[in-house]
């Protein structure tokens, strides 16, 4: 006999992830399945993540699953029945679950198997197929995690992949190329902010030659396992197979969606190699860097690491502190030089920094890499290394950010998303909390008061910004008195999610332009220094490369004037230009925010060239000192300034100074308070510099007076009787 039990179910949204939810979803919940016809419609709730209220006497028809239970088997049948609107919408016939409606969990709910490279783009675009797509913009080659959309819905850069309304059974596929172990998939919705749109349910299916397929089957049931999938667009949510599966290909097939929305995806998938006995190669090339420590470091592991590097080249590096994160952390720095903890006469200052943001992380990883790789290339006595150690004080902040990079960290390097952890505990982003020198700036050069009332560098911080209310983070403030502290004269700050080179300006000079091409008066030079990172890194030099997510910057040669890209008031690199001599770039360095630690060592061989010859070009330019010529002594603050060039630079504290300028002949003057000033002519040539362009400034009179009244010395005769026949001229 069958034994019925009959059993109501309310209608729910897919067991997913919000925000805030466990990293682990539980696969293989099923969630109740609705259909919907093709031409209905229906407006999007107010908020996704909240469903609108119930009412007792909505009329519309949906269906209710009644369950027939015998020997612990459920069958899920419709009936139909007046009620509420549902959230999801499927085209595909009803699901079956198990009794408990759930899938047998592994024993080990973290996935030890890497991602395949959707994100990374190790996995090219004709490796991704789908059934359907709404457009070329939404095509299989978008359906990748974390990638970005474009401001306009509909062009070619569109935030996922999306099947056409009326694929009733869509799916997208990926090519291995070769067998592989799947083990888990990642899955998020479209990124987009016109619509929304995310898969709430979908099941797997493997494969070895694309025409059989098997599915990922329920352990306890046998029955086909349907995964639960996104609550909204953005937070990842990651689905650990039942049982890995080696095949060659595997398909998601959406079963579910939202309501009113589209079956769209972004998806990374975790797959281990198979070893191939009959490979004549081996399964991972050895890179020539393998004694590094390739892994992601938290605040502790990054900490013990710096303090090993200090130990192991105790003559040539120093840890220091610049201050501390709104939650104590320190913001350690490494320094590197033949005479640690010393600024030497006519040796130029230069800094790395990373994890401005802390979820982009691949800056922090290369900063770790670069100390490691210079101490041990130092005691290996290699000629490059020694010169750039001798001639050069380098300091290597690895995290600006360290709050926010715990916050990415817990989370993990796919689960992370593209935002959580990029501010930092206080909910600042730091390369939008420098003051704004610009606008001073554009409005004093407006007025016509530059240079002659208004300097036109190290510009004084506005009055608002020093106020013991003003939203300054202590991240920001501890590096702008580590930039007043020491002269710096060049600097790179890394970033992630992009595959190009910014320099200066970063705002835009008319009020409120979304972009505009807004360069310095030292746009040469800028352009030079991108030009020589983006030149020398692997990825950016690739001519099979695809765009990371809605702009090709290899049509420009991986350079783009940050204004010109986006505005952004308050940046690192246009502070650092106006309040100091330091001439600073951005470097997005890899379409992947977070990479996974097994992409770090290719990562390191994309990027390690072009971090030692960056670090180069600051023998680019003129260099020198200034002096006082009866004494010698350098003069401090003395003003370097460069007909044709509306920037001047200042003299260090020895007097020594360093000028970048790409080759040419230019007039440079020499002034300074109480001396004379000087003109000469210094000549800028293609061999490797800087060329040495020295000062000696004679005193004026009148600061030869000043000093001689200061001594408390008597006034010789003739020059009192001077003095009191000009007093008589002007009474």
């Amino acid at each position: 006999m069958w034994g019925l039990l009959l059993a109501l179910a309310t209608f729910a949204p897919a067991v997913g992830q919000g925000l805030g939810a466990p990293s682990n979803s539980v696969p293989g919940l099923a969630p109740p399945a609705t259909t919907k016809a093709p031409n209905s419609t229906s407006a999007l709730p107010s908020s996704p993540a909240q469903p609108p209220a119930r009412k007792n006497n909505d009329t519309s028809q949906q269906h209710v699953r009644i369950r027939i239970i015998k020997k612990k088997r459920v069958i899920i049948k419709k009936r139909k029945k007046l009620t509420s609107p549902s959230l999801l919408v499927t085209a595909r016939p009803p699901v079956n679950t198990s009794s408990a409606g759930t899938l047998d969990l592994p024993q080990k709910k973290e996935p030890g198997c890497p991602p395949l490279g959707l994100e990374s783009l190790r996995v090219s675009d004709n490796q991704l197929e789908a059934s359907s797509s709404q457009s070329l913009g939404l095509g299989p080659h978008r359906g990748r995690l974390n990638i970005q959309s474009g401001l306009e819905d509909g062009d070619l850069y569109d935030g996922a992949w999306c099947a056409e309304e009326q694929d009733a059974e869509p799916w997208l596929q990926v090519d291995a190329r070769h067998p592989i172990r799947f083990s888990g998939i990642i899955t998020q919705g479209r990124n987009s902010i016109w619509r929304y749109d995310w898969v709430t349910s979908y099941k797997v299916q493997f494969s070895n030659d694309s025409r059989t397929w098997w599915g990922s089957r329920n352990r306890s049931s046998g029955m086909d396992a349907v995964f639960p999938a996104n609550s909204d667009p953005e937070t990842p949510v990651l689905n650990v197979l039942p049982e890995p599966q080696v095949a060659r290909f595997i398909r998601l097939l959406p079963q579910t969606w939202l309501q009113g929305g589209a079956s769209c995806l972004r998806a990374e998938i975790l797959a281990c190699p198979v070893s191939d006995p009959s490979s004549l190669f081996p399964e991972t090339l050895a890179l020539a860097s393998s004694d590094l420590d390739f892994r992601h470091h938290n605040y502790k592991a990054m900490r013990k690491l710096m303090k090993e590097v200090n130990e192991q080249c105790p003559n040539i590096t120093r840890v220091y502190s610049i201050g501390k994160s709104y939650q104590g952390l320190k913001l350690y720095v490494m320094e590197m030089s033949d005479n640690p903890g010393e600024h030497e006469l006519g040796e130029p200052e230069v800094r790395y920094v990373a994890g401005m943001h802390g979820n982009e992380a691949l800056g922090r990883e290369l900063l770790l890499l670069l100390m490691q790789f210079l101490c041990r290339e130092f005691l290996r006595g290699d000629p490059r290394v020694t010169r750039l150690l001798t001639e050069t004080r380098i300091h290597l902040l690895p995290s600006m950010n360290p709050d926010g990079y715990e916050t990415a960290f817990r989370r993990g390097s796919e689960l992370v998303g593209w935002a959580e952890g990029r501010w930092n505990q206080q909910g600042i982003d730091l390369n939008h909390n420098f003051a704004d020198l610009n606008t001073p700036l554009w409005e004093a050069e407006d007025d016509g008061l530059i240079p002659d009332t208004v300097p036109n560098h190290h510009l004084p911080l506005p009055t608002y910004y020093t106020l013991p209310n003003a939203t300054v983070a202590p991240e920001t403030r501890a590096v702008i008195e580590w930039m007043e502290r020491i002269p710096f004269v060049l600097s790179a700050n890394l970033h992630g999610g992009e595959l190009v080179v910014s320099y200066p300006f970063d705002m835009t000079r008319t009020p409120w332009a979304a972009r505009e091409l807004t360069p310095t008066p030292d746009d040469a030079v800028f352009r030079w220094l991108s030009t020589v990172y983006a030149g020398t890194n692997w990825a950016m030099q690739d001519p099979d490369r695809r765009p990371c997510h809605n702009q090709d910057f290899s049509l420009y040669g991986n350079i783009i004037n940050g204004a010109d890209w986006h505005t952004v008031p308050g940046s690192m690199n246009d502070f650092s230009y106006l309040h100091t001599n330091c001439f600073e770039i951005t470097v997005e360095l890899s379409c992947d925010k977070f990479p996974h630690e097994t992409e770090l060592p290719q990562e390191w061989e994309n990027n390690k060239e072009a971090l030692l010859t960056y670090l180069e070009q600051v023998r680019m330019g003129i260099a020198g000192v200034v002096r006082d010529k009866d004494t010698e002594l350098g003069i401090a603050d003395a003003v370097i300034a460069v007909d044709g060039l509306n920037h001047d630079v200042t003299t260090a504290w020895g007097g020594d100074y360093w000028r970048l300028l790409t080759p040419g002949d230019y007039m440079v003057t020499a002034s300074a308070e109480g001396y004379h000033s000087v003109t000469r002519s210094c000549r800028v040539t293609f061999e490797e510099g800087p060329v040495p362009c020295n000062f000696h400034l004679t005193k004026t009179p009148k600061q030869r007076l000043r000093e001689l009244l200061a001594a408390g010395a008597k006034v010789p005769p003739d020059l009192r009787r001077r003095l009191e026949r000009l007093r008589g001229q002007k009474d």
